[in-house]
């Protein structure tokens, strides 16, 4: 990467890292995807009970591959005989590991669901919240941070899925209402009441969508 993107990167994340601590979020600063697993596993103490949605930055940075063969208790509702059992047993995990669709550059988070489980425990639930997320998801500001999760990361979704969505079709939000849809609850955090509980590893790649 440019030394001046670099450079860039670490005085923007700095700044979104201010806003998280404004916002009693914990904000962290990995030049890759190698630091960023360093600190995420430094953060997640052994023996954990850790879930997480369908983050695809968790899995880029191996996080995902280094607890379930670590000392932790990984709840992977893909493997379970009953997900939705896994699931509701998730809200009591230690840690919840996810992406954000997009981050403002003072801190806001913005995540859209289609089942919901990734918001909900976002705002409710497990004793932390782990996002990791790139630097390709900063936005100046909550519009830009909403349309990008409309417009780039709910589109690019759609393609991972079986569904018959206009986005899917189009590559672009139509405010749909299909019963595909990906989009059925939005959810901006922009403060944390339990302090520390809300954790942001700012990572310098584009990570996911």
């Amino acid at each position: 990467m440019d030394k001046n993107i670099q450079k860039r990167n670490e005085l923007l994340a700095q700044t979104v890292i201010n806003g998280l601590e404004s916002r009693n979020m914990d904000g962290y600063y990995a030049k890759n995807k190698e630091e960023a697993l360093k600190i995420a596993l430094e953060l997640i103490p052994e023996e954990s009970v850790v879930t997480m949605g369908g983050g695809m930055s968790v899995e880029e940075i191996g996080l995902k591959e280094a607890l379930q063969n670590g000392n932790f208790t990984f709840l992977d509702r893909s493997k379970a005989e009953d997900p939705r059992k896994m699931m509701l047993e998730g809200y009591d995990a230690d840690y919840f590991l996810s992406s954000a669709n997009a981050i403002t550059n003072d801190g806001i988070l913005v995540n859209i669901d289609g089942n919901a489980n990734r918001v909900s425990m976002i705002a409710q639930g497990p004793k932390h919240v782990l996002f990791i997320v790139g630097m390709n998801k900063i936005c100046d500001d909550i519009d830009g941070a909403m349309k990008r999760a409309r417009n780039v990361a709910a589109p690019i979704n759609a393609q991972r899925f079986d569904i018959k969505t206009p986005c899917k079709k189009t590559g672009t939000c139509l405010n749909c209402k299909s019963p595909d849809t990906i989009c059925c609850q939005f959810l901006v955090t922009r403060f944390s009441r339990h302090p520390h509980r809300i954790k942001v590893i700012l990572v310098n790649d584009d990570l996911g969508f």
